[in-house]
């Protein structure tokens, strides 16, 4: 990645439209043919910008941006939220990048900032979530998660199913 082209910072409520956009393009993207078109077609910048202004001012969101200041990906994350995992406190929630800036190291810098951030919460493991089919999905393998669990997920009455990738130590996952 070129550090000079790609600025990564803590998200701000003036960035909601700009995470939607992503959030909303990226899921077309890479879940085409895998997530039914039905639920793909009814995304929304609306209602995604809705979900963000909810989200930013509880922290743990993270922007990219290009050279021209244009949101091109965003993470999101904090601690673990179903209580399933014993010994995995803390949770990527998110993670998207637009399909032309993919495979640039931007993945890398953006889950940076949210390992800092559990470790300044005190949290030392991680886990992630994504849907088996999603070649991203080797992302989280090349970074050393390790496979934990799989879930089963309707979407529009389609059964997918989600691998739960954890790292007992975020320290290691660069």
């Amino acid at each position: 990645m070129d550090n000079k082209a790609i600025k990564i910072r803590k998200a701000i409520l003036s960035d909601t439209k700009g995470i939607a956009k992503v959030h909303v393009e990226s899921w077309k993207t890479t879940y085409a043919n895998i997530v039914p078109d039905e639920y793909l077609n009814n995304l929304t910048y609306e209602s995604r910008e809705q979900i963000w202004i909810n989200s930013i001012p509880n922290g743990g969101v993270y922007v990219a941006e290009n050279n021209e200041g244009e949101i091109v990906g965003f993470s999101s994350g904090g601690k673990e939220r179903s209580g399933k995992y014993d010994g995995f406190d803390g949770e990527l929630y998110a993670i998207y990048i637009l399909k032309e800036y993919q495979g640039q190291g931007i993945g890398k810098a953006l889950i940076q900032p949210i390992i800092d951030e559990l470790i300044g919460m005190g949290l030392n493991t991680m886990l992630v979530l994504v849907l088996k089919d999603n070649v991203s999905r080797l992302f989280y393998e090349a970074l050393g998660g390790k496979k934990i669990d799989e879930l089963e997920v309707q979407m529009v009455g389609k059964k997918l199913t989600e691998v739960v990738y954890g790292w007992e130590n975020v320290k290691d996952v660069f």
